[in-house]
């Protein structure tokens, strides 16, 4: 599923304007981002939750040339799916 189709589905379920889901759409993904940033989680119960991960500075291969590459420290989101969403995967197949 793209943006694209997140926003019409949102427009039909809800019965609005494209433009008015795109907005709202926006507005959920730009909450989630400040949050995020501000250090913060995400709980959305029976969905999951949103983290941040800080991950160490490594050494690293180029794989082309195979010499050694310094990859920095860096901030990484990370998503951990809650137990209704699992059963709802596993329970639909």
């Amino acid at each position: 599923m793209t943006k694209a189709d997140l926003v019409e589905r949102v427009a039909k379920e809800a019965e609005m304007t494209k433009k008015d889901a795109e907005q709202l759409v926006e507005i959920i993904f730009d909450s989630i981002i400040d949050t995020l940033n501000g250090g913060d989680k995400i709980e959305l119960r029976g969905f999951g939750s949103f983290r941040v991960r800080e991950r160490n500075s490594r050494k690293g291969r180029n794989p082309k040339t195979g010499e050694a590459v310094d990859i920095p420290a860096k901030r990484v989101a990370y998503f951990k799916p809650g137990k209704e969403l699992k059963e709802l995967i596993n329970n639909g197949k």
